[in-house]
């Protein structure tokens, strides 16, 4: 299942992605922006199951279960762009948004603003069609959790 994905991440000109891969994506771009810094603390990955959780109306064992499934593909994705084009091609712009302000949430989980960190949420909001401004309405609404 893994390995088809990531195939079809690969593809010069993959097909639309379904729900599901849509969801694996979404969970492994998480994964990448908390791996950014180097170091995927435990307090992302519980970030991270409760994005997926609240998003997708998921038990916590479940979320867990999406979660660790995209650690999987991100690990063995060559790059950010792919992770993008499935969800920008199957989610509309006002959640590409709420995307982005879930992606800031993981970054700011830490409390404080990595360099790595801003440069990766500014290159996913280009690919996802977010504009700056949007984007930074996106981390302050983040930062105020």
């Amino acid at each position: 299942m893994f390995s088809d994905l990531i195939r079809r991440l690969t593809e010069p000109a993959p097909q639309p992605f379904n729900d599901h891969d849509a969801r694996l994506a979404l969970a492994a771009l998480l994964v990448r922006v908390a791996r950014t810094d180097g170091y995927y603390a435990p307090d992302e990955i519980q970030k991270i199951d409760a994005i997926l959780a609240s998003r997708y109306g998921l038990s916590a064992e479940d979320a867990a279960a999406l979660r660790t499934q995209g650690e999987e593909v991100e690990a063995g994705a060559p790059d950010t762009v792919r992770f993008t084009r499935a969800i920008k091609e199957a989610v509309p712009y006002e959640d590409r948004l709420a995307v982005i302000e879930s992606l800031w949430r993981v970054a700011l989980t830490d409390g404080r603003r990595e360099a790595e960190e801003d440069a990766l949420l500014r290159v996913v909001a280009s690919l996802l069609g977010v504009n700056d401004l949007d984007s930074n309405i996106a981390r302050q609404k983040a930062a105020k959790e």
